[in-house]
């Protein structure tokens, strides 16, 4: 997506997950745990989500870290690994201009595409995934925009 911002304003809306409530489409509430304060590689979070009735809670652990340029955290369900999340902050063809692009990597064993429709309410988890990044980024470009 093009952001008509500044990468360095557009990095700070997108550098702490904790800080994105509001911003993303299911995510409602996000705080740190284990010790950790701040985005750092190792660093965790846990993150509740909502999708119409249905909520539910997974930890994530920031995965990789490169300030101004990328953030990736894994989500897992108790021991199960469910995705990995990142946002990529390059420059785009002026000093206010950005290219922003979220990404989504299925990590689901056969345990949890089983149950997954029932704890989110949809059997097309990629088609609501693409749905909530488009929602996401939108709020971010406005942010970012306003």
């Amino acid at each position: 997506m093009q952001v008509a911002a500044s990468p360095h304003h557009v990095w700070q809306l997108v550098r702490d997950p904790v800080e994105m409530v509001g911003l993303t489409a299911e995510c409602i509430e996000m705080q740190w745990i284990d010790g950790s304060s701040g985005p750092a590689v190792g660093a965790t979070f846990r993150g509740r989500n909502r999708s119409g009735w249905r909520r539910w809670s997974t930890t994530c652990t920031i995965v990789r870290y490169e300030p101004g340029a990328v953030i990736a955290w894994d989500v897992s369900f108790g021991p199960l690994a469910v995705a990995r999340w990142s946002y990529l902050v390059e420059p785009g063809e002026s000093a206010a201009a950005t290219t922003l692009r979220e990404r989504f990597d299925d990590h689901r064993g056969p345990a949890l595409r089983a149950v997954g429709p029932l704890a989110r309410g949809t059997r097309d988890a990629e088609g609501r995934n693409r749905a909530n990044m488009t929602a996401t980024l939108d709020r971010i470009k406005g942010r970012a925009e306003a």
